[in-house]
């Protein structure tokens, strides 16, 4: 299940569904009917099936939650590392010019930790910390005017 937030359920959901799992798991002890259990939990029947089918298998273990689904690959200390490194600008490690992209704080994390991580995870754990991806606030003093007029009348037409 999706949430805007970006993540799953919260710590509390999971529990609160973990406690249903194990009040069914109970009442699969006492062999009660699929039927019953969902309509008095208010969960669906199939819902009821598979976690039969898993308290079948795994007892009452199988019934509980998994945790989150998907734990941060940098603990907060190595964040922290992160960000120092980031302060010291793209400069400082090998790269010509003065932007963070999330392909180069890949490579970073790479580098630095051993951890490979896709774009998108790089991007959530930079969300997940209060980064955002900035704009210039203002345009480059070498910015040639005329060029980009010209671009913009010849070349751009022929790229539509």
């Amino acid at each position: 299940m999706r949430y805007a937030q970006g993540g799953g359920l919260t710590a509390e959901r999971r529990r609160l569904r973990e406690r249903i799992r194990y009040e069914a798991g109970e009442r699969f002890a006492h062999g009660e009917m699929t039927a019953v259990i969902a309509k008095d939990l208010r969960v669906s029947e199939r819902s009821v099936e598979r976690w039969r089918r898993a308290w079948r298998e795994g007892g009452m273990a199988a019934l509980a939650s998994a945790g989150p689904p998907k734990l941060p690959r940098l603990s907060d200390g190595q964040f922290a590392e992160l960000e120092k490194e980031l302060a010291l600008g793209p400069a400082a490690h090998g790269w010509e010019d003065q932007r963070w992209s999330l392909a180069r704080i890949r490579a970073l994390i790479a580098w630095r930790f051993q951890i490979d991580c896709s774009t998108a995870a790089v991007w959530r754990l930079m969300h997940r910390h209060g980064w955002s991806w900035q704009c210039p606030a203002r345009r480059a003093v070498e910015r040639d005017e005329g060029a980009v007029g010209l671009w913009k009348k010849d070349v751009w037409p022929q790229v539509e």
